[in-house]
């Protein structure tokens, strides 16, 4: 992250809070709102923001067709056809190229186009919108900028979580600002960039470095501690972006649901994905799971509706075969789980199911990762290998192992367990609130130093939720 970036960020927020606090009228305060969006967003996607306004406009028009005017169902084609279409035009066509060349053998020229930032969430948004409307008619907004500040809402906008327009439909209207709210928001979103900035970083960094190297030379021992470093990175990267959104929407009044619960204590995979990303499962079960039935039209049906979603959920993150293996993987896993080829419901596997779902997880995320399947099937036979590597490669991999990556490993673990949630429950039980609430905030002053010290002293600070 460029110094001028650190910048825009670190003035941004304090003038728009300052903006919105010092204005008492709600409708003036959801225009700074938009406002702060469209700067926001326009920031990191000058050119883009034209089209995020473009998809935003025609869903709020198909969303009263689909709320008053005749065949509605006929709306919601329609929005399937804009939000997919984008998706595929600005996503997926390289993709496709490319596969059609390999399949034909022709030269067909493949575009190179630019992606614009979030646009996975903003579509997801506005054809959940639209879909919501035509189900119950009276989530309707007949005013545009109600429905372009739900989709263009700064936190959320450009890496989620995906916010169904039920949840926050009043909270548009009608919502609370009071130092409370502000107290808490500000220590959730420090929370999160301390997971983001002390914690995801340092593992990002020994990932891209394994991978970044000819990984048919990495040891055995180096190749887990890539494998692990990017689970690590994924998690806490993209939580912690969660959390900041969380925290930011509460300071604004806006309550978001929560998008991880601790997903690395599963003892399942259909149990991991009941508390990974949970705005995306949530959002593919609502709009693509039911609808195709579910689990109501028996076992077969309900195993190919599964691995339907999965397909989906991987090719979501990116045009990539990398990603449909991940979300297939996943997607086998949890077939094998209904029908208990995986025994995840007996008590004498509950000892080894949290092993089998971290095993699986990992290996997955190994194939995410890679540019390639190629590459990350190598990386894969690398970890089981035994095989010490070439020396110079494991070398420097082993370089990065510093005490600063250390011990951010060790937090990483903790904080990938309950156990803050299980401290405060104690602490609420005992009558120690205010205590265990004062030492929260100190600690929070305390990351916030850290982060501001990382992020001037680093230009490595990728947001890697960005690029789906």
């Amino acid at each position: 992250m460029t110094f001028s970036s650190v910048t825009f960020l670190f003035m941004f927020l304090p003038v728009t809070f300052i903006l919105y606090a010092i204005i008492p009228q709600k409708t003036v305060r959801n225009i700074i709102l938009v406002i702060a969006s469209l700067v926001f967003y326009a920031y990191g996607e000058p050119v883009a923001v034209m089209i995020m306004l473009i998809s935003i406009l025609f869903n709020w028009i198909f969303g009263l067709w689909a709320a008053k005017g005749s065949k509605p169902k006929l709306a919601v084609f329609f929005a399937v056809l804009l939000n997919i279409g984008l998706l595929i035009a600005y996503k997926y066509t390289g993709f496709f190229a490319d596969l059609f060349n390999d399949i034909t053998g022709l030269n067909v020229p493949v575009p190179h186009i630019r992606l614009p930032i979030g646009i996975s969430f903003f579509t997801f948004q506005g054809l959940s919108y639209v879909i919501d409307v035509y189900r119950k008619k009276e989530y309707v907004q007949k005013n545009f900028f109600s429905v372009l500040l739900y989709i263009s809402f700064f936190p959320q906008l450009i890496a989620g979580p995906i916010v169904r327009y039920e949840d926050i439909a009043a909270q548009i209207k009608e919502r609370e600002f009071n130092i409370d709210r502000i107290s808490r928001g500000i220590n959730r979103f420090i929370f999160g960039l301390g997971k983001k900035v002390l914690i995801a970083n340092q593992m990002g960094f020994v990932a891209d470095t394994v991978f970044n190297l000819n990984v048919g030379d990495v040891g055995m021992a180096p190749a887990w501690l890539g494998a692990v470093a990017y689970t690590l990175q994924i998690f806490f990267d993209f939580s912690g972006y969660s959390d900041m959104a969380i925290g930011i929407g509460c300071v604004f009044g806006f309550d978001f649901r929560e998008n991880f619960n601790y997903p690395f204590v599963s003892g399942s995979i259909q149990e991991f994905w009941r508390r990974w990303h949970i705005s995306l499962s949530t959002w593919f079960k609502e709009y693509v799971y039911i609808p195709l039935g579910g689990n109501r039209k028996g076992k077969a049906r309900t195993t190919l509706n599964k691995l339907l979603i999965f397909f989906l959920t991987g090719f979501w993150h990116g045009a990539n075969f990398t990603f449909i293996v991940w979300g297939m993987i996943h997607g086998l896993c949890q077939m094998l789980e209904t029908y208990q080829i995986v025994p995840t419901k007996k008590k004498w596997f509950k000892p080894i199911g949290h092993i089998y779902t971290m095993l699986v997880v990992i290996l997955a995320f190994v194939l995410f990762r890679a540019d390639t399947l190629s590459q990350g099937m190598t990386l894969i036979r690398q970890m089981f290998s035994f095989s010490s590597g070439a020396a110079p490669v494991d070398a420097k991999i082993m370089s990065c192992m510093t005490l600063l990556f250390m011990v951010a490993l060790v937090f990483a673990v903790i904080l990938s367990t309950p156990i803050f949630k299980i401290f405060r429950k104690s602490a609420e039980d005992s009558g120690h609130a205010k205590a265990y609430n004062y030492c929260s905030y100190i600690g929070s002053l305390v990351i916030f130093l850290l982060c501001i010290l990382c992020l001037l002293s680093s230009k490595y600070n990728p947001f890697i939720y960005f690029r789906f």
